[in-house]
């Protein structure tokens, strides 16, 4: 097992000072090399078939983050699930079975009891993963409501996801994939570049903890300023990631129906709650949220898809940008 490295993540100027400069220069193409059509390989290739990799997975033991370890153990992967508390399979994955099937799935499937918020947890963790890992995915996440403080939800939500991926990035190679699961909630992060900008460059785990103390306004309860966060840098860091054939992409849930409901009702109101469930009829889901998240982690289904932010909410976000975010326009008049 390899060992975990101290963290200078790479950090970027202030991009509301930045000015792009263009000029005419003949294209550039490259035939092969990371991410090229002869590395993706045959357009044949079975797709969501995850035999011979390894998936290291957070925030297994409930929600979003339980669903996505049973599909990945379908799929054939070998799952290195990190949570709090170890998760127990059940239902297609079968890890409680002690013959056949179920017990080679139970033997594809090693957890690690780690705090996604604590930094010397992710790299004790980290020290006893494989040298190779194909794919990181991100589930981890808490909620605002005030359960935990502001500090406590950017650690798990942005702190904690940066450092274990960016751990993670010098295991992957060529057609390499990080998902991270992000929220709608993080959606306005355009207006808050600046901000974001200053976060990125406080490069390490500490620097950024420093730099969370230190703007208690920016960050406010934690929730949506660590969205936002995970979105930009889902963005940002895609590009950089692009010569070295890794893809990094993040899913963006709507109002889902987890057991942390009734925190984002506390955190956010009931009237933004329940107006999105309105908007579209019904909240989603967490098995919803697991096939995409298997889609892109998949190097034979999305291969060229790279730094995109992929809103699950069934048009919540499509509503309110063409004004059509009024349930009766949808659905028409409310009956009884």
């Amino acid at each position: 097992m390899a060992a975990a490295a101290s963290r200078d993540y790479p950090t970027t100027p202030e991009l509301g000072q930045r000015r792009s400069r263009r000029r005419s220069r003949p294209a550039r193409h490259h035939p092969a090399g990371p991410g090229s059509v002869e590395s993706v390989g045959a357009a044949s290739n079975p797709l969501l078939n995850f035999e011979g990799k390894t998936v290291v997975l957070t925030g297994t033991s409930s929600g979003m983050g339980a669903e996505a370890l049973k599909r990945f153990i379908d799929a054939a992967a070998e799952v290195h699930s990190l949570d709090i508390a170890v998760p127990e399979l059940a239902g297609g994955a079968g890890a409680a079975a002690a013959t056949g099937a179920g017990a080679g799935m139970a033997r594809r499937h090693h957890p690690h009891r780690t705090d996604l918020g604590d930094r010397l947890s992710i790299d004790r963790t980290v020290d006893e993963l494989p040298d190779r890992v194909h794919v990181v995915v991100n589930c981890a996440g808490i909620p605002n409501g005030g359960r935990f403080s502001s500090e406590q939800v950017m650690r798990v939500n942005w702190l904690g996801l940066r450092h274990l991926t960016e751990c993670l990035l010098d295991r992957m190679g060529d057609g390499g994939a990080v998902v991270h699961v992000a929220s709608t909630a993080g959606r306005d992060w355009p207006s808050r570049t600046a901000e974001l900008g200053e976060l990125m460059a406080a490069s390490t785990f500490d620097d950024g903890l420093a730099w969370v103390a230190a703007n208690p306004e920016i960050c406010g309860d934690g929730y949506v300023f660590s969205k936002q966060a995970v979105q930009f840098y889902t963005l940002w860091r895609s590009v950089q990631l692009l010569p070295r054939g890794i893809r990094m992409n993040s899913v963006c849930p709507g109002i889902t129906d987890t057991s942390i409901i009734a925190d984002f009702r506390n955190g956010m109101g009931d009237e933004i709650i329940d107006q999105a469930q309105a908007i579209v009829g019904r909240m989603a889901e967490p098995w919803e949220m697991a096939p995409a998240m298997l889609f892109l982690a998949d190097n034979a289904s999305a291969s060229y898809i790279n730094g995109v932010n992929l809103n699950i909410d069934r048009g919540t976000n499509a509503a309110r940008l063409t004004e059509q975010s009024d349930p009766e326009h949808i659905w028409g008049p409310a009956v009884g």
